[in-house]
């Protein structure tokens, strides 16, 4: 007899389950493929256990939603008036279709990224991102049929996917909105909560970790507000306040020491240089059949060929990369520059390209444009804000980098003109003349 439900291992979340409808979109084409995109780019070049893929991560992201989902919807667990309204009733047919819905948008949600994952993604078109290629895909006539046969909306199951943010088509109902933010949320999102922990397992640091159990047993629905007026958003009971913190932390970490460390980042940067070789006109593709046939395997290929071949385009890119002959880290951020000068990196930068050559020198620069920390809690059956519950939220630093990097054939000059002229340009005295 065909088995109905199906196992699959996993080195977090020990079985992950799906039954034999949901299978059916896991063996298409657009989610296999996913299984040669490498989820954290080139970092296996740094922590050589870091060659993870979207696949397993985006099984994870749908066992975490479904587990979210029970949770928040149990009778048991719902409380205030305002949220009784809008969850629908477990002897309602829309309880199990949204089920359905989430996890196969759980499921879905990075479907659309590029090769080596988030490296590429500044070569696509104005207007485009992996996310965009992800509605497009669910969309597509290669899952629409699929959909149809499990009986559930491709819509829905875009929404839900990107999120609001995202997705600009229709207005989502507020408990859209509550099933998008369980994948994609700022605070609670399950896509958050898998590559923290799943990243720090296969990169071998301790960073990532937090007790995801705890915090999904104490994840409610609740008004936003005490008093139940405003519209309702994912929280916790207070007992979920310490594993709260725990991921706020989990993710300062990983983004300080595994994300946007140094090595990791320059990387990317030649990848993109080659990759701007690589394709027509520098732009990725943005068909969806074009998108589908590219991985990190023809890549991968093609970085070999023309890190040994002299005459090709992206030959110095390439072999920085497979000899391990990259750029090396010359200048960051330094919080006694940045007193004196917000934009001292961004200055530096530009007063060394016109001293040592645009070929020799590359930035990298990010701010944290957003905390998520600000989420409702319910202690002793009222509603207060995370950040007036906890020191711990207030006080997490914004994650800001400034890196510059150098060809090492001029690292050595490139450090004693600095430490010479570096008051100058931060204080913009006398740029033009260095």
């Amino acid at each position: 007899m065909a088995k109905h439900m199906h196992e699959i291992r996993d080195p977090l979340h020990v079985f992950i389950r799906l039954d034999s409808n949901e299978r059916k979109v896991l063996k298409t084409r657009p989610f296999q493929r996913l299984r040669h995109i490498h989820q954290l780019g080139l970092t296996y070049l740094l922590y050589p256990g870091a060659t993870h893929r979207r696949f397993e991560h985006s099984l994870g992201v749908m066992e975490l939603a479904g587990r979210v989902y029970d949770t928040v919807t149990d009778p048991s667990n719902i409380s205030h008036e305002s949220v009784k309204n809008v969850v629908p009733a477990h002897n309602s047919y829309e309880h199990p279709y949204w089920r359905r819905v989430l996890r196969m948008a759980a499921l879905c949600h990075d479907i659309g990224h590029l090769p080596f994952s988030h490296s590429a993604e500044d070569l696509l078109p104005d207007g485009w991102d992996h996310e965009r290629l992800t509605l497009e895909i669910i969309r597509s006539d290669e899952l629409e049929p699929i959909w149809k046969e499990i009986k559930i909306q491709s819509d829905d199951v875009a929404k839900l996917a990107v999120g609001p943010k995202k997705y600009k088509d229709s207005a989502f109902t507020d408990w859209e909105a509550i099933l998008s933010e369980i994948i994609v949320g700022d605070a609670f999102g399950v896509d958050r909560m898998d590559y923290l922990i799943r990243d720090s397992h296969h990169v071998g640091v301790a960073y990532g970790k937090f007790d995801h159990y705890r915090l999904i047993d104490t994840m409610r629905i609740l008004p936003k507000e005490e008093g139940g007026s405003a519209e309702p958003a994912l929280g916790i009971e207070e007992g979920g306040l310490h594993s709260a913190e725990a991921l706020v932390l989990a993710r300062y970490f990983m983004y300080t020491q595994v994300y946007y460390h140094h090595v990791r980042r320059i990387y990317d940067i030649h990848l993109r240089d080659f990759l701007k070789k690589w394709f027509p006109g520098g732009y990725l593709p943005i068909d969806v059949e074009e998108h589908l046939k590219m991985t990190d395997n023809e890549i991968s290929v093609d970085l070999f060929k023309a890190a040994r071949h002299e005459e090709h385009p992206g030959h110095d890119s390439a072999r920085r990369i497979i000899d391990r002959e990259h750029f090396k880290l010359w200048y960051q951020r330094n919080p006694n520059d940045i007193q004196k000068n917000p934009e001292a990196g961004k200055l530096i930068f530009d007063a060394a390209r016109k001293k040592f050559g645009e070929a020799n020198m590359r930035f990298d620069t990010y701010k944290q444009k957003g905390s998520g920390l600000n989420f409702p809690i319910l202690i002793d059956g009222r509603i207060s804000s995370s950040l007036a519950m906890s020191e711990v939220l207030k006080t997490v630093p914004i994650v800001a980098v400034d890196y510059v990097f150098i060809n090492p054939d001029y690292r050595k000059e490139a450090e004693k003109w600095l430490k010479e002229e570096r008051e100058k340009i931060i204080t913009k005295k006398e740029v033009e003349k260095i």
